[in-house]
C-alpha cells in the first residue's frame, strides 16, 4: 500500500511511478495538488487493485494501459483536469466494481465496453460526454449507482435499466435526453434516488413507478412531461424531495404524503394543475372530465401565447402563472392569479435597468447578473434584479433552488425576495429573473478588499462593524439550520453573497445552491452516493465536499469560519502567497496567540486620522488585539478540517455575542 492522500502535495506526478514494485496493490494520492499526466507505464503495476488519484490537478488522458491491470476493482480519478476519450480498454477489467471519473473534461461517447465490467458504481458526471447512453452498461446486475449528470448525452433512456434490481441511485440530469421514461423503470425496485431534470423527456409518468416504494428523492423538473401527477407518489413513505416543476402536468395535485408538506415538493411552471393543499393557492378543481379534456387544450394554447410566468412567493414565495392571453380568461385562470405578489413584466424590468445596461450592473455570479432597477414596485422605488444566465449549465436549477429555499424564509438577516419572473425576451429567448430588495451598501466582498485609495465615500470597516456583521451572518445561518420541518444548508456562504443595507446590517443572499437536508441528519460526515455534486466556491467550500460527501450544516459552519478569518486578517482563502502546505486556517492557527499581530488586518489596529472615536472604538492596540484574537479563535473552531470537530453555528454566535458584550459594553 502506498498512501499519500490529504497531504497537500504539489508538483508533477513522476513517471518513475511506473517503476514501483509490481507487488503494490493500493495506490492513493487523494486530495493533493499534483499535476502532470498519468504515465502510460502504470500498466506495469500488474497487482494493483485500487487506484485513487483525485481530487488533484492531473491533465492529459487516461492511459490505455490501465486496461492491462486485470486485478483493478476501484479507479478514482474524479476532480482532475483530465481530457480525451475514456479508453475502451477499461472494458478488459473484469474485476472493476467502482469507476469514478466525474468532474473532468472527458469527451466522446461512453464506451459500450464498460458493460463487460461488473460495475457497482459508475460516476461520469460533469464532463463533456456525448452520444447515446450505451445499453450495455446496464448489463451488470451489481450496478448500485450511476451518475451521468451534466454532460451532452442524447437519445432515450435505455429500457435495459429496468434490469437493475439493485440500482439505488440514478442521475441523468442536465443532458439532452429525449423520449419517454421507460416503463421498465418499475423493475428498479431498490431505487432511492431518481434524478432526470433538465432534459427533453416527454410522455407521462409511467404507472410502473408505483413499484418504486423506496424512493427518497425524485426530480423530473424542466422536461416536457405531461399527464397527471400519479396519486401513488403520495403513498411513498420515504419520499423527502419531489420536484415536478416546469413540465406540462395537468389535473389535481394530490394532498397525501409528501404533498402535505409544501417545502418538500415543487410543481411550479405546470399551467394546468388545480387543487392541492391551500398554501399552493391553485384554482379549485371542477369535475374530473373537465380536468382531463379542458386543461390539455388550455396548456397547449398558453404555451404559444404566454408572455410571462410569475412565481409567487407568499408566506412563502408561492409561484403562480402570470399570463397574457389574446382571448378572455375563464374563471379558473382568474382564481389562479389571485393573492399573488405585485406583477412585473420583462418590459418593466428592461426599462428599470436601462435595457440591462452595464452602468446598472452591480454584481455578477456563476448563474446570474444583478442589476439596479429604478422602478416603482410595491413600496420600493429601487430594487435589485438578478437575471439568470440560462446558457450556463445549472442556472435553471439554481433559479428553482433559490425560489424553493426562499418560499417560507423570513429573517431580518436574509435578503428579501419580492417576486420572480419567467418570460420570453424580444429575441424569443427564455428569460428568468428574481427581484430582491435593493441593499445600497453592496457586498461584504467589496468592503473587505477594495483598496483604500480606490474608495470614494466608503471607509474601512472597524472591529465593531465587522463583529456586528459577523453576528448578523451567524444569526441568519443559525435560522437556516434550525428551520423546521427540515434544516436548510446554504452551500455557498462567501463575502460576495453577504449584502449590507444602509445601516450596515448584513443580509445573506444567493440561495442558488441551497438545499433542504434530510430531517434528523445530524451526522456531519455522512457520505452520499456518488451522484452528489460538488457544492460551493473553492476556498469557502468544506473540504469534505471535494471528495463527494453529502452537504450538511457543518459545511456551512466551515464556510462561516473561513469568512471570519478573512474579515479579520484581510486575506482571501484563495491567495497564492501562502507558504507551502499552508492555508488560511493553518496560517491563523499557527499565529495564535503570540503572533496574532502578524496576521491581523493592520487597518484594525493602526489608528487612522479619519477615524472618529466613539463608544464602538477600542481605545488601545492591546484591547484591539485581544478582541480580534477571541474572534479568530471562533473562526478556527468553525473551520476545522474534520466536520465532527467543528462547533455548531449556535455556539459560535453565542461566543461572538459574548465577545461583543465584553469589549463593547
Amino acid at each position: 500500500v502506498l498512501q499519500l492522500s490529504f497531504n497537500r502535495l504539489r508538483g508533477v506526478l513522476p513517471h518513475s511511478l511506473s517503476n514501483l514494485s509490481i507487488s503494490l496493490e493500493h495506490l492513493a494520492i487523494l486530495n493533493n495538488e499534483v499535476g502532470g499526466n498519468i504515465p502510460e507505464g502504470i500498466g506495469r503495476l500488474s497487482n494493483l487493485m485500487a487506484l485513487y488519484m483525485g481530487p488533484n490537478l492531473l491533465t492529459g488522458s487516461i492511459p490505455a494501459s490501465l486496461g492491462k491491470l486485470s486485478k483493478l476493482n476501484v479507479i478514482s480519478l474524479a476532480q482532475n483536469r483530465l481530457s480525451g476519450e475514456i479508453p475502451p480498454t477499461l472494458g478488459n477489467l473484469t474485476q472493476l466494481s467502482e469507476l469514478y471519473l466525474s468532474m473532468n473534461a472527458f469527451t466522446g461517447e461512453i464506451p459500450s465496453a464498460l458493460g463487460k465490467c461488473p460495475l457497482g458504481v459508475l460516476a461520469l458526471a460533469y464532463n463533456k460526454l456525448s452520444g447515446n447512453i450505451p445499453k450495455e452498461i446496464f448489463s451488470s446486475s451489481r450496478l448500485r449507482s450511476i451518475s451521468l449528470l451534466s454532460n451532452m448525452l442524447v437519445g432515450p433512456m435505455p429500457s435495459e435499466l429496468g434490469l437493475l434490481k439493485n440500482l439505488q441511485g440514478l442521475d441523468f440530469s442536465q443532458n439532452k435526453l429525449t423520449g419517454e421514461i421507460p416503463i421498465s423503470i418499475g423493475g428498479c425496485q431498490s431505487l432511492e434516488f431518481l434524478l432526470v431534470s433538465q432534459n427533453f423527456l416527454h410522455g407521462s409518468i409511467p404507472s410502473t413507478m408505483n413499484k418504486l416504494t423506496g424512493l427518497q428523492e425524485l426530480d423530473l423538473s424542466s422536461n416536457n412531461i405531461s399527464g397527471i401527477i400519479p396519486v401513488f407518489l403520495g403513498s411513498f413513505i420515504g419520499l423527502t424531495y419531489l420536484n415536478l416543476s416546469f413540465n406540462n402536468l395537468i389535473g389535481e395535485v394530490p394532498d397525501d404524503g409528501i404533498f402535505r408538506n409544501a417545502t418538500a415538493f415543487s410543481i411550479v411552471g405546470n399551467v394546468g394543475l388545480c387543487g392541492g393543499i391551500p398554501v399552493l393557492s391553485l384554482p379549485s378543481c371542477t369535475n374530473q372530465q373537465a380536468r382531463e379534456h379542458k386543461f390539455p387544450k388550455l396548456a397547449v394554447a398558453m404555451s404559444v401565447s404566454i408572455t410571462c410566468l410569475f412565481l409567487v412567493i407568499g408566506i412563502g414565495l408561492i409561484s403562480v402563472l402570470c399570463k397574457k392571453h389574446k382571448s378572455s380568461s375563464g374563471p379558473t385562470s382568474t382564481r389562479a392569479v389571485r393573492n399573488q405578489l405585485p406583477r412585473v413584466s420583462y418590459t418593466e424590468l428592461s426599462m428599470g435597468t436601462n435595457g440591462f445596461s452595464s452602468s446598472n450592473l452591480i454584481g455578477e455570479g456563476r448563474f446570474g447578473s444583478v442589476y439596479k432597477a429604478n422602478m416603482s414596485f410595491d413600496q420600493y422605488s429601487v430594487v435589485a434584479v438578478k437575471v439568470l444566465k440560462l446558457q450556463e449549465r445549472g442556472a435553471s436549477h439554481s433559479f428553482l433552488a433559490e425560489c424553493e429555499a426562499l418560499r417560507y424564509l423570513r429573517h431580518r438577516n436574509l435578503v428579501k425576495i419580492l417576486t420572480a419572473c419567467s418570460s420570453i425576451d424580444p429575441r424569443g429567448h427564455d428569460f428568468k429573473a428574481l427581484i430582491f430588495e435593493y441593499l445600497p451598501n453592496g457586498s461584504l466582498e467589496k468592503w473587505l478588499h477594495t483598496h483604500i485609495d480606490e474608495q470614494s465615500d466608503q471607509s474601512v470597516l472597524n472591529i465593531y462593524q465587522k463583529l456586528s456583521i459577523a453576528t448578523d451572518v451567524g444569526s441568519a445561518v443559525e435560522y437556516l439550520h434550525d428551520y423546521k420541518p427540515v434544516p436548510i444548508v446554504h452551500c455557498d456562504l462567501k463575502p460576495s453573497n453577504i449584502l449590507l443595507d444602509s445601516d450596515m446590517m448584513a443580509h445573506v443572499g444567493d440561495f442558488g445552491l441551497a438545499r433542504f437536508t434530510n430531517q434528523g441528519d445530524n451526522n456531519a460526515s455522512q457520505v452520499s452516493s456518488s451522484w452528489a455534486a460538488f457544492r460551493g466556491t473553492i476556498g469557502y467550500a468544506a473540504p469534505e465536499y471535494g471528495i463527494g460527501n453529502e452537504v450538511t450544516t457543518s459545511g456551512d459552519v466551515y464556510s462561516y469560519g473561513i469568512i471570519l478569518l478573512e474579515m479579520f486578517t484581510g486575506r482571501r482563502p484563495t491567495e497564492q502567497n501562502f507558504e507551502e502546505n499552508t492555508n488560511l486556517h493553518r496560517f491563523v492557527e499557527e499565529a495564535l496567540p503570540d503572533s496574532v499581530e502578524d496576521v491581523v488586518d493592520q487597518n484594525l489596529i493602526l489608528p487612522r486620522e479619519d477615524t472618529e472615536m466613539d463608544h464602538n472604538t477600542l481605545l488601545n492596540k492591546e484591547a484591539a488585539l485581544a478582541c480580534i484574537t477571541s474572534i479568530l479563535r471562533v473562526g478556527i473552531l468553525c473551520s476545522k478540517q474534520l466536520p465532527t470537530e467543528r462547533v455548531q453555528i449556535r455556539d459560535a454566535v453565542i461566543e461572538l455575542h459574548k465577545i461583543k458584550e465584553k469589549f463593547f459594553p
